[in-house]
């Protein structure tokens, strides 16, 4: 059997960047953390990260974005309209893949936290899943076949809305959509909800079913798209929360009704579940990236 390719791995977050030098988890030859400050600053910093990696056979980006994935487009490889300051419109991929000169593979910083669960972690035995992060914001990554489903752009289902709780009439936050998923369940959201962050409520405060509805909602969507055969939920707000995964579980079969039993979901414990890789998901689904642009 052949040597697995050595990989370089670039997870862009909005706050920090996570460059790795690995051929999978058990492989990992070099990790360096770079704070995101700048584009110039930052890729300047990553591009010095790479210089001093050799012998690597491909680059890997995950990105955070929005971000350009159809490869036909004139700004393939952009972050795009983002909210975050100074980066809307940056040439992430085609800096770093004139820098490194080696095939690249480029996509969301999602949907490598979908690679990387689905490679080696939650989802390593089903070949199509979605993963859920819930956090700062609300992402969602799809995962057919082993690869991420790339079509128009990548998916944005933090920001589709959903059926409202009975009688829970809060606008949201979202600059966007108000009402989104993201508007009302992600960590911003639960603080300007309730006043404190979601680490600081206790496991029967009324707030968590709110929560759950609205996230029971997205997998809702979900399962009716036919795509996933698992999914897996991370992010700061259900990483310690394992009281949100049974109340997520119970509202998603009473929506679904019986319409759930044709969906191959049951049983529902193993259908919806935390992630394993926690912060390596990211750095290891850009790895995932790397080695997918090999062909």
């Amino acid at each position: 059997m052949s040597a697995a390719p050595l990989i370089a791995g670039v997870e862009l977050g909005g706050t920090k960047c996570n460059c790795i030098l690995a051929t999978g988890p058990d492989d990992i030859r070099d990790e360096v953390r770079i704070p995101t400050t700048t584009p110039d600053e930052t890729l300047a910093a990553i591009e010095a990260v790479l210089g001093r990696w050799t012998g690597f056979d491909a680059l890997g980006i995950a990105s955070f974005g929005p971000v350009s994935i159809y490869r036909a487009a004139a700004d393939y490889g952009f972050i795009t309209a983002t909210t975050k300051r100074g980066w809307a419109n940056t040439d992430v991929a085609g800096r770093l893949g004139r820098y490194a000169g080696v095939p690249i593979g480029f996509n969301s910083d999602v949907a490598g936290a979908a690679l990387g669960e689905g490679r080696w972690g939650a989802a390593k035995d089903v070949a199509d899943h979605a993963y859920i992060t819930v956090g700062t914001g609300i992402g969602v990554g799809l995962v057919l076949g082993g690869e991420p489903t790339n079509g128009l752009t990548h998916p944005e289902l933090g920001h589709v809305r959903t059926v409202r709780l009975a009688g829970d009439g809060w606008p949201g936050i979202c600059s966007f959509h108000g009402d989104c998923v993201e508007g009302l369940a992600s960590g911003p959201a639960i603080a300007a909800r309730t006043g404190r962050p979601a680490s600081e409520l206790a496991a029967d405060d009324p707030a968590w079913d709110g929560v759950a509805h609205v996230l029971a909602q997205l997998i809702h969507t979900l399962v009716l798209t036919g795509i996933p055969r698992r999914v897996v939920m991370g992010g700061g707000v259900m990483t310690g929360m394992p009281h949100l995964f049974p109340r997520i579980r119970a509202k998603l079969v009473a929506s679904l009704g019986a319409y759930g039993s044709m969906t191959g979901i049951e049983p529902v414990d193993d259908f919806i579940v935390p992630a394993a890789l926690g912060s390596n998901a990211g750095p290891l689904g850009a790895i995932v990236l790397g080695g997918q642009a090999l062909g």
